[in-house]
């Protein structure tokens, strides 16, 4: 095949860039667009040589996308209209008003793309954001399909095509129970909870955490170690993980500032069992939880560790200025860049 003319829009930090090249597809991104600030110095930092527009995808005009001919769109709008921990405001969310522009831009351009990838959250599936995706491919005469998938879940194929009539089917659901009389084990988490990490832990096709930390020699730790106010508040919400682990709650945004479901924090101390530490530990003082939770030398991955958990390449590098917080913030923002390499290579093929 001949190089694909790749247009990339929300870039962030160039996910969908790795994730071309990753998928070993002959393309070239012609121009990428966003209007973050500190992706975009992140992008920059690791594509010096790709164009990069920091401007408003609405304030692109059609003259200016036709004189740019591409055979391939890249896009991951904004997730926040759909995300099942905010608002879900939609369509009537303005930070969706940039991706219902080119939507409507699409069926005029002057030449359609051949493909288009986009990428969101669960909750966009059921969205009117997604209707009108769907309205809008069906006019161009595109031939289109949707996976909803997980970085451990990959798909051998596509489902079978959906029409918009035939919407894609809810996420399976936990089996359904009485969850006020489930048993509630050393933490606040049910039997049902414990079952399902243990199995996914048990998954000998999963790598296991430990193949993505950095050495330790290579980065102080202690700086990632969680602060004493976050044990005693937080104890029975955190995620805790084992570097012998194969699973880990979904890193976001908010990963290093706020605790409950923004990632997974990782235990240290291999000699000291979590039962023990948390067993009867609302009969403890303050001070004795403190030293309790201490055992457990609980840290937050690094960065780096994120980003090797998203497969972003050894290559890929945050520029000097960019703070702790704003890496975190930048990687939760992004996608796990071998599972798209995966979809690119089933799209073209």
């Amino acid at each position: 095949m001949e190089g694909l003319r790749v247009l990339e829009l929300y870039s962030g930090i160039g996910g969908m860039h790795y994730a071309l090249k990753e998928s070993g597809i002959s393309a070239q991104v012609v121009a990428a667009i966003d209007i973050n600030t500190t992706a975009n110095q992140i992008y920059k930092h690791n594509f010096p040589d790709t164009t990069l527009w920091n401007k408003t995808i609405e304030g692109i005009t059609l003259d200016v996308f036709n004189k740019l001919p591409f055979d391939m769109i890249l896009m991951s709008p904004p997730c926040q209209p759909f995300t099942r921990i905010g608002l879900q405001g939609d369509i009537a969310d303005p930070r969706t008003k940039s991706f219902l522009y080119i939507l409507d831009l699409l069926p005029r351009l002057c030449r359609l793309p051949r493909f288009i990838l986009l990428e969101n959250v669960k909750g966009f599936e059921s969205s009117s954001a997604r209707e009108c995706l769907v309205k809008t491919l069906m006019e161009c005469g595109y031939t289109f399909q949707e996976i909803m998938v997980s970085p451990t879940s990959m798909l051998d194929a596509f489902p079978e095509q959906h029409t918009a009539s035939s919407p894609l089917p809810p996420a399976p659901c936990q089996p359904q129970e009485d969850m006020q009389g489930a048993r509630v084990l050393y933490k606040q988490e049910t039997t049902m909870d414990a079952q399902r990490k243990m199995s996914q832990n048990n998954d000998l096709s999963v790598r296991q955490i430990q193949d993505f930390l950095e050495p330790q020699m290579e980065v102080n730790l202690e700086h990632y170690l969680l602060p004493p106010k976050t044990l005693l508040r937080y104890a029975l919400l955190l995620d805790i993980v084992r570097p012998t682990c194969r699973r880990s709650v979904c890193f976001t945004k908010g990963y290093g500032r706020y605790v409950e479901g923004t990632g997974s924090v990782l235990q240290c101390c291999m000699e000291t069992e979590m039962e023990n530490v948390f067993g009867g530990l609302d009969q403890f003082s303050e001070e004795e939880k403190l030293q309790q939770l201490l055992k457990l030398r609980l840290r937050y991955f690094t960065p780096r560790e994120l980003a090797n958990l998203m497969g972003f390449p050894q290559s890929f590098s945050f520029p000097e200025q960019i703070s702790t917080k704003q890496q975190y913030r930048a990687l939760g923002n992004s996608l796990n860049v071998v599972v798209v390499a995966r979809l690119l290579q089933m799209l073209v093929s």
